[in-house]
């Protein structure tokens, strides 16, 4: 498989929601973002985890905590309680690397690995998530209301409204279809 015919990554501004949108379309036709190793090599460098290599262990370690983080974000963004094995997983991904954070000189937080090694950059992935499900940021945990995406999402819009994991695809997808179905139904003879 060419690496033209990878289907293009989603990105939002949160790395673990980031991360568990390398599968999409969870509720309608899955759509593998990282179907290869170096697929996710290639994911981690736009976040700036650069890793020097990627096994196939190693990428199904990697399914085997976006799956963790999915679980567990929808658990949240459903108000139930976060089911404990998903704590585990995360916590042991969180310990199984050596990463640590950075303040650069504009005032951001960085990670460092203390290695090129995905065990380092996945370690970095489920601290975010962490943070994010210990509620440590100012936001919200949500899924999106498309029926066949129903991602989970951290919404940071000042009003905590956001019902889309992004616009561009699943919010303007639904738009298209209400609007649609509204021409069909104004064009429907009146009997």
């Amino acid at each position: 498989m060419s690496a033209r015919t990878f289907p293009e990554f989603r990105l939002g501004k949160v790395l673990a929601t980031s991360f568990t949108a390398t599968l999409t379309e969870r509720c309608g036709e899955p759509v593998e973002r990282i179907p290869a190793p170096s697929r996710l090599v290639d994911w981690l460098a736009v976040w700036g985890l650069m890793v020097d290599s990627c096994t196939e262990t190693q990428l199904d370690h990697a399914r085997e905590l976006r799956e963790t983080i999915h679980a567990a974000l929808t658990a949240a963004g459903n108000q139930k309680p976060v089911p404990s094995w998903t704590v585990q997983g995360i916590n042991d991904y969180s310990v199984g690397g050596q990463a640590s954070a950075i303040l650069t000189s504009e005032g951001s937080r960085e990670w460092r690995l203390g290695s090129a090694s995905v065990e380092d950059a996945l370690s970095v992935i489920a601290a975010d998530a962490i943070s994010i499900l210990a509620e440590e940021r100012r936001g919200r945990i949500a899924l999106c209301a498309s029926s066949t995406c129903q991602a989970a999402f951290f919404d940071t819009s000042r009003s905590g409204t956001r019902r889309w994991c992004e616009m561009n695809t699943c919010g303007n997808r639904e738009k298209k279809s209400r609007f649609f179905a509204n021409k069909r139904n104004n064009l429907s003879p009146v009997g």
